[in-house]
């Protein structure tokens, strides 16, 4: 297991029994970042970097019962907090790592990622291997609570140029990874940028 492993897993672990507890009114933002997914009865969708799965009630409720919900974390920790919650019962759990996803290529319709891109170690290559998943068509949502500067803010640091998630850095990647940037909003309340895999 590579360092960034390690260090991802150390900080999710110390941080997984409290995580809804620290941020408990983010639950709106999920669901409207997942209704901007445009997800139909019976799709199959990921939450890739799940956490403690709450994106996964909304995302169970936008495919219904013949659709298919996977979450996938890298922390047990983080996993065991999601089956607590009984988030295990909207989606099934994978412990996995995003780098090397056990699904078979264009197998999904969507992936919904929140706060993820932020912790991959090979953002251009991690976001490869999630196109490989998705189908051509197919939807990646990139999404945080809230947005660049209200992060920035409350970690006590600035937002610098270089910032993977500043628009033309973060369009620039997605099509470097066989995506297309589709729209991208960056407010206090919430950050969210929606790509299209490419054919």
């Amino acid at each position: 297991m590579s360092d960034d492993h390690t260090h991802v897993q150390d900080f999710f672990t110390a941080r997984a029994a409290d995580w809804d507890r620290r941020f408990p009114d983010d639950g709106p933002a999920y669901a409207a970042a997942v209704a901007a997914l445009g997800l139909r009865e019976g799709d199959r969708v990921l939450d890739a970097g799940c956490g403690t799965g709450r994106a996964l009630p909304p995302l169970r409720a936008a495919v219904g019962p013949t659709g298919v919900v996977l979450g996938a974390d890298l922390t047990a920790a983080m996993l065991r907090a999601a089956a607590r919650a009984g988030r295990d019962r909207a989606g099934t759990l994978l412990l996995t790592d995003v780098a090397a996803l056990p699904l078979r290529s264009s197998s999904l319709d969507a992936v919904f990622a929140a706060g993820l891109i932020a912790h991959l170690p090979d953002p251009a290559g991690n976001l490869r291997e999630i196109a490989r998943v998705v189908r051509p068509g197919g939807v990646l949502a990139l999404f945080h609570p809230i947005g660049r500067a209200a992060l920035a803010a409350r970690q006590g640091r600035t937002i610098t140029p270089d910032d993977l998630r500043a628009e033309p850095n973060l369009r620039s990647l997605l099509t470097r990874s066989g995506w297309r940037m589709t729209s991208y909003t960056d407010e206090d309340t919430r950050f969210l940028a929606l790509a299209v895999r490419a054919d």
